[in-house]
């Protein structure tokens, strides 16, 4: 089960199952040795025969001092790029406190409200806060990136525009050519699909005629200028075209904020609210909109609500996971937000609160004002009349290379056009850098610069366009300013969220393992996260060590030929695997090929990512065992023969088996001319025992948020890179900034070319220290502690889909449905909180159960507590059924029970505070988790919809309710 050979090998760290423990457990499933339940789960026919061609693995200590010498090789410039990324001081309180905090980076999407209030708070305080500087009153809690926030923003618009438009469809977008260009080259890859005509020029000449349905303008621009879009926004408002506006949020503190001026939608990156540049990411987007279109904004909202005592809770609200209801019919395929980045940029703005945000963009500016009068009084023409934080020199070629040259002999980094040079300050730069700068442009003129900080007052902006109007006015944005204050908010919030740090989080499809220290640890170091995206390549050799070797292992772990690392969710990696698959056939002149068989057991991100690519939705049915219904498989392949073009399969199956006719099945689509794409949702069990290329798929999605090891960070970061065979490898992603992809690659998925680079790391760490035995033993330990589940409570449940020997995969499906009459699969995800477990997925993909995934972290003890809890729970279904417990006052009906209700004066439900809080002796000596709330309501928090933060008045009549 585990490496004897030394002692500090990280297998020894990251696998829960000790040695001892195994026999124990192998004989409660039945089995005489692990090979022999790994024999008989993983159907032979599809087994790896040989070892992964991978390294052996590292130590710990030998990792991290490897890493230092890669790290090395990145070359940390001074960087005034701009281009949507900038220099930001992370508040220590904040890195220790949320950033490098276990509490915070392992906890899991907050679908289970009452176990996630702390993170939930501070996801609303993002939403007021990009709300409050956007002037728009929906946000929703953060997108992946600002190019496709700005795609989501165009489609989203398209679909409104349309949906009751009975002729040709309305399908021009009309973008500005100083939008940010990997904006625009995410916006054309995924308008392409949808036939959403993108066309590019000068706003002032745009005619909105009536094929047009929205625009895109930047604020400020990408030369950084301030323009005065407000006569084109009446005009747009006027015509009914939408507007969406790509805003800088800290120019926001000063200028007139585009919901003032007419702005449908404003998008963005809170990137500079403290987040790590981190070589294109993670950061979290923003998105605001008006209040008409609440129902169709993509990604999370996050609501208030009130629990079952009628005290104020927090809960996800109206469209979250509406991929599970309304599949091909969803307006987005977001599933992944970039949760843990919304919070830190939510705590930078609690902690600067107004006057500080204020005061920082004011520097700023002041800051580029001075560097402009001394780069004029050297006789530079700065280009830009209005600004905020960039200058645009003005530059014929040979200046341009003078100026670079002598730029990097002095380690510093601008952004060059072909006619101008562009200098972009932020809130690192202090007054002896603009001195520094002003030398150097000095000295490529053969003059001595004569510095002077003494500038005109005001702001240089249009006069009309000075914001005056108030912003982050909320309690909490103006009460935790000191360190001790800040420090005391982020615990309380934290000790309201039940993470990893407390107790498995055993969601099925998800796999909540491990998130080691080590793995965790590189990400803050600066050699990593003070690179810029768009740096001239050579300053980030180090980054591209470690993208050449993670895409060599990940294309060895999946048996396929290359890799793309763009994608920066697991839903866009499906998005870009099927456009792979899309771009293939188009190549083929197979244009018609365009629809895509799915299976109804199917993840909701999986329709909805095949109508964004273009693709026409048919289901396939799944029999009672929960396998691919083969007959129905090949029907319908052969009847659309002509235009297939995929087929999506998760494997192992959603139902956690290892489905024996897999190869069949691929082999069907393959000879009806599709490709089939894999969903690598359930890779755990799969890695060093078999892979995608072996059953025959074409393309895979990988979750590094799942399978190798990046936290969920409470709803986000994910990565979702793909691997293709070599007959796909030719439409691997390209990026316009930086050469990546395939000769005839589809164009750029994310608005940075590898995507949230910096937390690639953790994968890239994660392998090189498992290596090729670690990594395998890990599958096998993830299969090993899901059967012991599975063998430990079918006595007392019903378990579902099992594979020819009776072995579930890496998950196991429970279910309720025959305890309905008595206790919903929801009343058990909530009784578990009070025995300190989140609950396992609820009624996915059969409605009225639950799907487990232990993961191989786990030890034979928290397993059997989670068992025990089970077994228990059980039993208190059974004193309902007998009549012992009343049906609707009982404790199931009544959990989760909060500490405030434990702890009341009067008592007055039929069961005791003990069998309430205390069902288990162990949850009174050892760490008991208190909820902070009952259940909570969340039929009333969509009648009442409350998306930022309710007045201190809300709270305190709650208080005296």
């Amino acid at each position: 089960m585990k490496h004897t050979t030394s002692f500090d090998q990280f297998v020894n760290r990251h696998n829960g199952v000790s040695n001892k423990d195994l026999p124990k457990m192998l004989e409660t499933i039945g089995v005489q040795s692990l090979d022999q339940l790994i024999d008989e789960t993983v159907p032979d026919k599809i087994r790896l025969k040989r070892e992964m061609d991978l390294p052996e693995a590292l130590t710990e200590f030998d990792f991290l001092n490897e890493l230092k010498r890669t790290a090395a090789k990145n070359k940390v410039y001074k960087t005034y790029i701009g281009m949507g990324y900038h220099g930001t001081i992370t508040p220590s309180v904040i890195l220790r406190n949320v950033f490098q905090n276990p509490g915070w980076y392992t906890q899991y999407t907050p679908y289970q409200a009452e176990i996630s209030q702390g993170r939930l708070e501070a996801l609303l305080n993002f939403q007021t806060m990009v709300s409050d500087l956007t002037a728009l009153p929906i946000a929703n809690a953060s997108l992946l990136d600002e190019g496709t926030a700005a795609a989501e923003a165009m489609t989203m618009f398209y679909s409104q525009k349309n949906k009751r438009n009975k002729g040709e469809a309305i399908n021009q977008f009309l973008v500005a050519d100083t939008v940010l260009p990997q904006t625009i080259e995410v916006l054309m890859t995924r308008a392409k699909p949808l036939d959403i005509e993108v066309v590019v020029g000068n706003w002032k000449s745009f005619e909105l005629t009536d094929k047009v349905f929205g625009m895109l303008l930047q604020y400020p621009d990408r030369t950084g200028k301030v323009e005065d879009y407000r006569a084109l926004a009446e005009q747009a408002n006027d015509k009914e075209v939408y507007l969406t506006v790509a805003a800088d949020i800290l120019s926001l503190a000063l200028l007139t904020p585009p919901g003032e001026w007419g702005a449908d939608a404003v998008v963005g990156n809170t990137q500079r609210f403290g987040v790590p540049m981190g070589y294109g990411g993670p950061h979290a987007a923003f998105f605001a909109t008006r209040e008409q279109f609440k129902r169709q904004i993509p990604g999370r909202i996050i609501g208030v609500s009130v629990d079952r005592h009628g005290q104020a809770a927090y809960r996800m609200a109206l469209q979250t996971r509406e991929q599970h209801i309304r599949r091909e019919k969803a307006t987005s395929n977001i599933c992944t937000a970039q949760a843990l980045l919304a919070v830190m940029a939510s705590m930078y703005a609690v902690y600067h609160g107004p006057k500080g945000i204020k005061a920082i963009a004011r520097r700023v500016h002041e800051l580029a004002k001075i560097l402009d009068q001394n780069l004029q009084a050297l006789g530079y023409e700065q280009q830009n009349g209005h600004y905020f934080d960039t200058l645009s020199i003005k530059a014929d070629a040979e200046l341009i290379q003078a100026i670079k040259t002598e730029a990097l002999n002095q380690e510093t980094n601008f952004w060059y056009t072909e006619d101008s040079i562009q200098i972009s300050l932020d809130e690192t730069v202090n007054l002896a850098e603009i001195e520094r700068l002003a030398a150097l442009f000095a000295k490529v003129k053969g003059q001595s610069a004569s510095f002077t900080a003494e500038v005109k007052e005001g702001l240089q902006l249009p006069t009309a366009l000075e914001r005056s109007s108030g912003y982050l006015t909320h309690p909490k944005f103006n009460s935790y300013h000191t360190e001790t204050e800040m420090m005391r908010y982020l615990k309380s919030l934290e000790n309201k969220d039940l993470s990893l740090m407390h107790s498995m989080i055993p969601l099925g499809s998800c796999t909540m393992k491990l998130n080691a220290a080590t793995e965790l640890i590189p990400v803050s170091w600066p050699e990593f996260a003070n690179v810029h995206p768009f740096a001239p390549v050579d300053q980030a050799a180090g980054y591209f060590q470690i993208f050449r070797e993670l895409e060599a292992w990940l294309s060895e772990i999946t048996g396929f030929a290359a890799c793309s690392l763009q994608p920066n969710s697991g839903a866009q990696g499906e998005y870009a695997g099927l456009l792979t698959i899309r771009a293939y056939h188009e190549a083929n002149s197979d244009f018609h090929r365009n629809v895509a068989l799915i299976p109804d057991s199917a993840h909701g991100t999986n329709p909805a990512s095949a109508v964004m690519a273009g693709m026409k939705v048919v289901v396939v049915k799944c029999d009672n065992q929960g396998n691919i219904d083969l007959e129905d498989l090949r029907a319908k392949a052969e009847k659309h023969s002509n235009e297939l073009s995929a087929l999506m399969v998760t494997y192992p199956s959603t139902h956690g088996v290892f489905e024996t006719e897999i190869q069949e099945i691929c082999k069907i689509i393959h000879d009806n001319g599709g490709k089939v794409y894999m969903d690598g949702a359930n890779m755990n069990a799969q890695v060093g025992l078999t892979s995608p290329g072996i059953i025959d798929a074409d393309v895979c999605h990988l979750n590094l948020h799942k399978t190798f090891a990046i936290p969920h960070g409470g709803g986000g970061p994910g990565m979702g890179p793909i691997c293709v065979n070599e007959s796909l490898k030719p439409f691997l992603p390209n990026h316009g900034m930086i050469q990546t992809g395939g000769k005839q690659g589809i164009g750029a998925v994310s608005a940075a070319p590898f995507g949230s680079a910096s937390i690639l790391l953790i994968s890239y760490a994660y392998i090189r220290m498992l290596g090729k035995k670690g990594l395998t033993d890990a599958s096998k330990a993830a299969i090993l502690n899901a059967n012991y589940i599975k063998a430990r409570l079918e006595s007392a449940y019903d378990v579902l889909f099992t594979g020819r020997y009776g072995h579930s995969a890496h998950e196991l499906i429970i279910d309720l449905r025959p305890y309905k009459s008595v206790a919903s699969a929801e009343d058990v995800a909530k009784r578990l909180i009070d025995y300190g477990f989140h609950a396992p997925t609820l009624s996915w993909p059969v409605p009225g159960t639950i799907m487990i995934e232990p993961t191989e972290s786990e030890s034979k003890d928290e397993l059997d507590r989670f068992c025990d809890a089970m077994l228990c729970i059980r039993e208190e279904i059974d004193e309902i059924a007998r009549g012992e417990a009343a049906e609707d006052n009982n404790v199931l009906v009544n959990a989760p029970h909060a500490l405030q209700l434990i702890t009341m004066d009067d008592w007055h439900l039929p069961y005791s505070r003990s069998k309430a809080a205390f069902p288990l002796p162990h949850l009174r000596f050892e760490h008991k988790f208190w909820v902070s709330v009952g259940r909570v309501d969340n039929a009333f928090g969509d009648r009442n919809l409350v998306c930022t933060c309710p007045p201190m008045e809300a709270y305190e009549e709650d208080a005296l309710s």
